[in-house]
């Protein structure tokens, strides 16, 4: 089974709870086609900052979404971002209120993104992030505008380092 690169980056390894952790890659990518939103964090000139954004997987492609105007355009190039992706799969309810938990996927991705500027490489990746929130919904639309695309901000980050933690079973109390 692959794994990324663990040694690549201590930055990604699971300190608290260590046996939650997944290094597997097939099992960071199930998470991530799962997954609907991505918070996004990083430091700016103003201070650390963390945006709700859409995005989707191609391969080992993280694509991320948002405005041409949005400051991850003017602020970002060029800064390390700390992408997440958080399933909740149930509440975990314990004879204990210090016991109740959540269980869930989530993922974590390290790295730097760069801006899609060409046309037709972003219109693709437009297309892969429409088939991820509506499968299907890219063969019932129009073409691909140019002032539309313009207008959207489409950065792409390897998913080089990265890391899982899952949670599941009963309370342990």
């Amino acid at each position: 089974m692959e794994e990324v690169d663990k040694g690549a980056s201590e930055r990604i390894t699971v300190r608290r709870m260590p046996e939650r952790a997944r290094y597997e890659r097939s099992g960071i990518d199930a998470i991530l086609d799962e997954g609907l939103l991505a918070h996004v964090g990083m430091v700016t000139p103003h201070g650390p900052v963390v945006i709700p954004m859409l995005y989707a997987r191609d391969g080992g492609v993280l694509y991320l979404h948002g405005s041409a105007a949005s400051r991850l355009l003017r602020e970002g190039r060029g800064v390390q971002l700390c992408v997440t992706v958080s399933i909740i799969d149930g509440l975990v309810v314990a004879r204990s209120l210090a016991h109740h938990s959540m269980n869930y996927r989530s993922v974590v991705v390290m790295g730097e993104a760069s801006p899609i500027e060409d046309f037709d490489e972003k219109s693709r990746a437009l297309d892969i992030l429409s088939e991820h929130v509506i499968p299907g919904r890219v063969e019932a639309t129009r073409p691909h505008q140019e002032k539309e695309v313009k207008g959207t901000l489409v950065l792409s980050m390897s998913i080089d380092e990265a890391s899982a933690k899952v949670r599941t079973g009963p309370p342990i109390e």
